[in-house]
């Protein structure tokens, strides 16, 4: 130890080293955090930044910054999943309702087509006006076969408001809205019976779920 060093008071020579110790810490902790995030930043990059193929649009809308869901909305699990939900009355969802099956059905041939990745996407109807589902549609789209849950609207006033705020927002109220693994609100469809269209909005989740590899929060 050399003399100068000698003349440093212990207190302040204790001081540096804690804050030295301090600094490399938080470089630590950020380098970490970098770490994990850097899967979902790639994938938030791909859609918000770096325009897919070329600076073509993608069928669904995209929602920027993300509308961040509220888990004391509904009781179902959200974290960790792609969730597609609709929200419809059941009194007037029936089987000759083309345009609310077309709906269910367009949700649940998306998730069939992600294949061996359909296990990470569940589809959600928020029925909102509390009446029985039609059997018929239940047969058809019940959660074992079809992977469709079907929950009711918040019974607080003050939850149903902040939910239904949320739904509407962007008047996207009657889309297929999808939710990301966070959970947060990041995309929308229109209900669509075009092939096509179909075909776009399966390319969509598809590259949302290969940038995105083990649901990752967002």
């Amino acid at each position: 130890m050399s003399d100068k060093e000698l003349l440093i008071p212990a207190s302040q020579t204790d001081s540096s080293a804690i804050h030295a110790q301090t600094r490399r810490g938080r470089i630590q902790m950020l380098l970490l955090l970098l770490a994990c995030a850097t899967p979902v930043i790639a994938s938030y990059l791909a859609y918000y930044v770096i325009k897919p193929e070329g600076g073509k649009t993608n069928f669904g809308t995209l929602v920027y910054p993300a509308q961040e869901w509220n888990t004391a909305w509904l009781d179902i699990p959200m974290q960790g999943k792609w969730t597609l939900l609709i929200a419809r009355p059941a009194g007037e969802c029936q089987i000759k309702d083309e345009k609310c099956i077309e709906a269910l059905f367009l949700m649940r041939q998306t998730r069939v087509a992600m294949a061996r990745e359909s296990k990470r996407v569940q589809l959600v109807w928020v029925n909102t006006d509390d009446k029985p589902v039609d059997p018929e549609v239940l047969k058809a789209y019940d959660e074992q076969a079809a992977g469709l849950k079907v929950v009711a609207l918040p019974t607080d006033p003050q939850l149903r408001a902040s939910f239904e705020g949320w739904l509407n927002k962007e008047g996207a109220g009657q889309q297929i809205q999808l939710i990301d693994p966070s959970p947060a609100k990041m995309m929308y469809f229109p209900v669509t019976n075009s092939p096509k269209e179909f075909s776009s909005m399966k390319k969509d989740l598809e590259r949302l779920l290969k940038l995105n590899h083990k649901g990752e929060n967002l």
